[in-house]
């Protein structure tokens, strides 16, 4: 068994298997990214075990825990076989659970790593690691400025590329869940935020779109945020006729019903008769004042919020606002306009 520091066995892991040896619940609140639950206690043998830590001591605790698992040790051991290579664990601390599940595959054969610190280790590793400050940059633009498809451009392209949006399985808006998975959690949606950025050349820019703390239903870590609010600006402003027809294409085909939805959700903001317009619209099938309708409201949310930011911005006009075309360019004006 090797104990790793947690920077060391993030490099390393990527190309192994990663066992989590907490319990189920916690790995449904939030694991290593392509970790496999391989839970020592499950829930409710945890709840036992640490009731008893509590009122009884460590001792006695240990005694039970021992109780639970001693039926299950040659399950772990055939379960573990199904995963060839070397073995990365951990858990909560890096503490009993983990070097108890490390002591046995060891025994049976396996090369074996444990995270120093355990998976509150990774955590805390990657908000000093933000904390430090990070090399952003924003594009900012109002709805409809196809900012995530210029986006993965510049990410074909090579540059580094934080896509929020993607990691949240969100665009946004209030219809911004409307076509995606599920979203993770925010504790989880933090670790993706984690795992990317520690693959990044953090003395290189990182391209971001501008966004509010919330996307959907997961918050972005403040440490993050509050970058994003004083970081270099990117403002593109295309045509709203452009924008109008990006939005269609993009929620046109979606069913009405989860569109209603959508509008009804921000039906305060919009007012009672924008409300009631935008509803009898998408019932006429009238998509594109569904859009222009939702877009006014939207811009001037834009505007508010743009408004309170640190940052001045820096408008950038290009020949085209082609996502496929604007990419380079944009790539290009950075390089030689804006430096850290």
């Amino acid at each position: 068994m090797t104990i790793l520091k947690v920077d060391e066995f993030i490099s390393k892991m990527k190309e192994h298997v990663v066992l989590d040896i907490r319990t189920p619940a916690e790995f449904k609140e939030g694991h290593l990214p392509n970790a496999i639950s391989f839970p020592l206690f499950s829930d409710e043998e945890r709840v036992i075990v640490g009731t008893i830590y509590k009122q009884q001591g460590r001792d006695t605790a240990v005694l039970k825990g021992l109780e639970l698992v001693g039926p299950k040790l040659k399950d772990f051991i055939l379960q573990a076989r199904k995963h060839k290579g070397a073995l990365y664990l951990y858990c909560w601390r890096g503490g009993m659970r983990s070097h108890s599940m490390a002591w046995l595959m060891q025994t049976a054969g396996r090369e074996v790593y444990v995270l120093e610190g355990g998976y509150k280790s990774y955590r805390a590793y990657g908000r000093e690691l933000i904390s430090k400050g990070l090399k952003l940059i924003m594009l900012s633009g109002p709805t409809g400025s196809g900012k995530t498809e210029i986006l993965h451009q510049l990410d074909a392209l090579g540059h580094q590329v934080l896509d929020l949006e993607g990691l949240a399985n969100h665009r946004g808006s209030s219809f911004g869940g409307i076509g995606q998975p599920p979203q993770p959690g925010t504790e989880q949606f933090t670790n993706l935020i984690l795992e990317k950025i520690s693959g990044f050349n953090l003395s290189n820019p990182i391209w971001v779109e501008g966004e509010s703390q919330a996307i959907g239903k997961v918050i972005i870590l403040k440490e993050l945020f509050s970058q994003m609010n004083s970081c270099t600006t990117i403002r593109i402003d295309p045509p709203k006729s452009d924008r109008i027809e990006r939005l269609l294409c993009d929620y046109a085909d979606f069913p009405a019903e989860e569109l209603q939805f959508s509008v009804e959700k921000i039906s305060k903001r919009l007012g009672g008769k924008d409300t009631q317009d935008t509803l009898e619209a998408l019932s006429a099938g009238d998509y594109r004042k569904v859009v222009e309708i939702t877009l006014a409201y939207y811009d001037k949310s834009y505007d508010f919020s743009m408004a309170r930011r640190d940052t001045k911005m820096i408008p950038f006009v290009p020949k085209s606002y082609s996502p496929e075309l604007i990419a380079p360019e944009l790539a290009d004006f950075v390089k030689n306009e804006i430096r850290f």
